[in-house]
């Protein structure tokens, strides 16, 4: 598949991931928010908590779960493009915050509350 491919299933997945948690009550702010840091998938609001989301696909199981896919790189990635939202949004730290996964095969969804 190539890149533009790629991005394509990408955002349709995220797109996906963004109805499904707002079915859940979790209210969309942002889709994919780039910073020279790296990207963040979607950040939301989950009540009070403000929820940034990584949502990772697989077409199958071969290359691990898509819940595996998000190393610890990603995840301090993740975490610095975060400090940076909160930054340039004037957010203050003390807000109640998490970090989410959306995990998708090509049956299901798994929303991985707290991932990391």
């Amino acid at each position: 598949m190539d890149e533009l491919n790629k991005r394509r299933l990408g955002t349709g997945k995220e797109l996906e991931a963004a109805a499904y948690l707002t079915s859940q009550g979790v209210r969309i702010l942002e889709h994919s928010f780039r910073c020279r840091l790296g990207e963040i998938d979607l950040i939301g609001r989950d009540g009070r908590t403000l929820v940034f989301i990584e949502v990772k696909y697989r077409s199958s199981s071969s290359a691990g779960s898509a819940a595996e896919a998000v190393t610890l790189k990603k995840q301090a990635v993740i975490r610095k493009v975060a400090a940076f939202y909160l930054y340039s949004h004037h957010i203050s730290q003390e807000m109640p915050m998490r970090f989410d996964v959306i995990a998708m095969d090509q049956k299901s969804i798994r929303w991985i509350r707290d991932a990391f």
